[in-house]
């Protein structure tokens, strides 16, 4: 029988995963099934153009992986039994598997009723249409200091100069960056008109606006809540071992310290990175975790050495609207150098970086080496290197 690898989520990380896996492994043994909400790839980091702009351009799974032997099961995860190796989807049906790769990803954390978020399609859209209404004049906040934040408020007042636009970050804005990169920033806010509000905790939203924790008022007519993501709480109700925020434990071929024919990759894995720091939730690590993921499994499943190479960092790309963005270079371990690229050279990089992450999942049998290597039935059965 075919060894059945199921992939749940088909974000960068699970997109990537199932298209590498498909590359590695003959499928003469193995049958990967990738199962994902929505039919199409959605490229979550341009959520803050969406928000703000046309339609992003479709990409249909089943296009995607089309020529492969991944078949696509648009469907919602509602549940998994890691002791009978079962995934329960909403429409009823049940997936067996032999290897499972998590990737169901992240959403916004604890979004107060008034406001709105950008941690996926449906939101961003909800958030557009509410942008629509509202008259030239109007006040929107930004909840968050961080790079959903920064993106957000920036693509909103430059697409929208007619609003009244301010942050609000409970530490500072952009305060992990370097100090040429947080100057540029300033500049770039000052130049946009947004208001600034650092070392100011939101303790409730309302219809109005929001209510600060030391008791002051910010008003808005539109909230946007960027302060935080949370995972989705489908892996802390199996017996899977789980850190505190939920996130899957794996090991550094983020395979599940608990139980080893699952591995998780993405937002959903709390993953060992460069120096032990634990890899930040973002497509940075999504991509290269994913990848780690793919040729360990290939690798175990074909009785070859497993590869381990550590995920670290190179830089963080900002998009300041359209035509502005800061690339801040960083250590392996996530920390700034002082080397930074600002203004239109680091907005037409971070294009080329998205561009070449959504092209990498639509090509997915491109970048890999072209030789597929058989499962191995003695492989399966002893124990994991």
């Amino acid at each position: 029988m075919k060894h059945r690898i199921v992939v749940l989520g088909a974000g960068y990380a699970g997109a990537h995963a199932a298209g590498r896996l498909a590359r590695r492994l003959h499928p003469a043994g193995t049958e990967i099934t990738l199962v994902n909400a929505e039919p199409d790839f959605v490229e979550r980091v341009r959520m803050h153009q969406l928000a703000t702009g046309p339609d992003l351009r479709h990409r249909p799974l089943a296009r995607i992986v089309a020529g492969t032997h991944v078949a696509v099961r648009t469907a919602r995860v509602v549940a998994v039994d890691v002791t009978r190796r079962t995934v329960e989807l909403a429409d009823g049906a049940e997936l067996g598997y032999d290897t499972l790769v998590y990737a169901l990803g992240s959403t916004a954390a604890d979004v107060p009723e008034h406001a709105h978020h950008l941690a996926g399609r449906p939101a961003a859209l909800r958030l557009r249409a509410r942008l629509g209404e509202l008259p030239g004049g109007a006040a929107v906040l930004v909840v968050g200091g961080g790079l959903t934040a920064i993106e957000a408020v920036t693509e909103i007042a430059e697409s929208r100069p007619d609003l009244t636009v301010a942050i609000a970050a409970r530490a500072g804005v952009g305060d992990w960056l370097s100090d040429k990169a947080r100057r540029h920033l300033r500049r770039v806010l000052d130049r946009l008109g947004v208001t600034v509000h650092e070392h100011t905790a939101v303790a409730e939203v309302d219809a109005s606006g929001a209510v600060t924790g030391t008791g002051g008022r910010l008003a808005a007519d539109l909230t946007v809540w960027t302060a935080g993501f949370a995972t989705h709480p489908i892996a802390a109700a199996t017996t899977l071992e789980v850190a505190a925020d939920g996130r899957i434990v794996v090991d550094e071929t983020m395979r599940s310290v608990s139980h080893p024919d699952v591995y998780a990759v993405g937002d959903a894995a709390l993953a060992p990175g460069a120096g032990g720091r634990p890899l930040r939730m973002s497509c940075a690590s999504g991509i290269p975790a994913a990848w780690q993921a793919a040729d360990a499994i290939a690798a175990r499943l074909t009785g070859r050495e497993v590869p381990v190479k550590p995920v670290g960092y190179f830089a963080q790309c900002i998009s300041l609207g359209r035509r502005d963005g800061i690339i801040q270079l960083v250590t392996p371990d996530d920390q700034p150098r002082p080397t930074v690229v600002t203004g239109r050279a680091a907005a037409r990089i971070k294009e080329f970086v998205v561009a070449g992450a959504s092209w990498s999942v639509a090509h997915p049998t491109v970048l890999m080496p072209t030789r597929r290597h058989h499962v191995t039935r003695p492989a399966l059965l002893s124990p994991a290197p």
